[in-house]
């Protein structure tokens, strides 16, 4: 124990001389988690459109209108050539040509019924897939103002023989900031814990003091615990910081406990630093300690869940996100901010990464080559 402590007084002082590592540590939270929920937000507005209306009647018209009205849609341009809203869509000028037939009015009174064509450019996937589906919902609304308009308002008060009764449960307004945020600041940690920690050995090799520690008294696991301690006491800051940036910004504040988050953020960072200082055990220098660690950290963050449901993947990136720690952690912190889960309820989360704390903790320990 004595041992452990002198070198925790080292790497204390080595840490805080080094202000950059402070500076990142304390302004990472705080930026990231200002700057990326607001960027990547799964709602998308202003897809462009171009209507091609070949009947230039009221209803066209008033179509056109309400599909500019509803704030997701920008009109490009209106006319009647196709083939002018092919090429705009070529120039990515467009993201939706919606095409009104010949006689689309009369069509509707005469015999209840027309068709209307939307094409999407596909080459933004998710952005055709949005933009069709917002405009699906927006012309079966105006399908059900002009069933209504003929039935003096009589459709609206009749009873359908199947009567849906939705609820969304736990998050009612669907708040992003809500799903999102939590996650972003597991992956926070996360680079706090492997990044850090990876270069943290890295460098006792570039600056020549590794030598000196490998002929100290110091055994193999009080060399790990040395390194590993600091960085968790600063990743349970940098998660503390995070929190309460989520709290002041986004107003966020978990129905569940906080005593929950802290737990399965001590066992999550035993687990996350034993990666990087396992890490730092392969790598010769601090450029290929980098290169590991941006290798798991897009390994981390894409098969996480934290932007695609762990569910919607292929079966064998399923089996990958089994063996990544931040799919546990995030899976988790949702939980206890929009369920109010607590420890009973994430009993699974808490062996697993037990299991991994253990794991990557003795292979950095058994492959720490100490030599003299």
């Amino acid at each position: 124990m004595r041992n452990i402590k002198f070198l925790l007084q080292k790497e204390f002082r080595q840490i805080f001389r080094n202000t950059a590592i402070l500076r990142l540590i304390l302004a990472m939270p705080i930026i990231q988690l200002l700057l990326i929920p607001l960027a990547a937000d799964y709602e998308i507005k202003s897809i462009h459109i171009s209507i091609v209306d070949n009947d230039h009647s009221s209803y066209s018209r008033r179509l056109s209108e309400k599909l500019q009205a509803s704030g997701y849609f920008k009109l490009i341009s209106y006319g009647k050539s196709y083939d002018n809203a092919m090429k705009e869509v070529g120039n990515n000028e467009t993201d939706i040509i919606l095409t009104i037939p010949p006689n689309f009015e009369r069509d509707l009174v005469r015999e209840h019924h027309s068709n209307i064509h939307i094409a999407a450019d596909a080459v933004n996937g998710i952005k055709a897939g949005l933009g069709g589906a917002y405009a699906q919902q927006i012309i079966g609304s105006f399908n059900q103002e002009i069933v209504e308009e003929w039935t003096n308002g009589l459709s609206a008060n009749a009873k359908a023989p199947i009567q849906i009764n939705s609820a969304l449960w736990y998050n009612p307004q669907i708040s992003y900031y809500l799903f999102m945020v939590p996650g972003i600041l597991v992956v926070l940690v996360t680079m706090v814990g492997s990044f850090l920690a990876s270069l943290n050995i890295v460098s006792e090799k570039e600056i020549g003091t590794m030598e000196q520690i490998n002929v100290s008294p110091l055994k193999k696991h009080e060399f790990i615990l040395g390194k590993l301690i600091p960085f968790w006491v600063l990743g349970m800051v940098s998660i503390t910081m995070g929190m309460i940036v989520a709290f002041l910004f986004y107003g966020l504040i978990p129905l569940g406990s906080y005593l929950v988050i802290y737990a399965y953020a001590a066992v999550f960072l035993l687990a996350v630093l034993g990666i990087g200082l396992l890490i730092s055990t392969f790598a010769d220098n601090q450029q290929q300690a980098t290169l590991f660690a941006f290798f798991l950290m897009m390994i981390f963050i894409l098969m996480s869940g934290l932007y695609t449901p762990v569910e919607s993947m292929p079966e064998w990136a399923q089996w990958v996100a089994a063996f990544n720690p931040p799919t546990y952690f995030i899976t988790l912190i949702r939980a206890v901010y929009i369920k109010g889960s607590g420890f009973i309820d994430l009993g699974h989360e808490f062996l697993v990464m037990f299991g991994f704390a253990i794991l990557f903790n003795t292979l950095a320990i058994l492959n720490y080559n100490k030599r003299g």
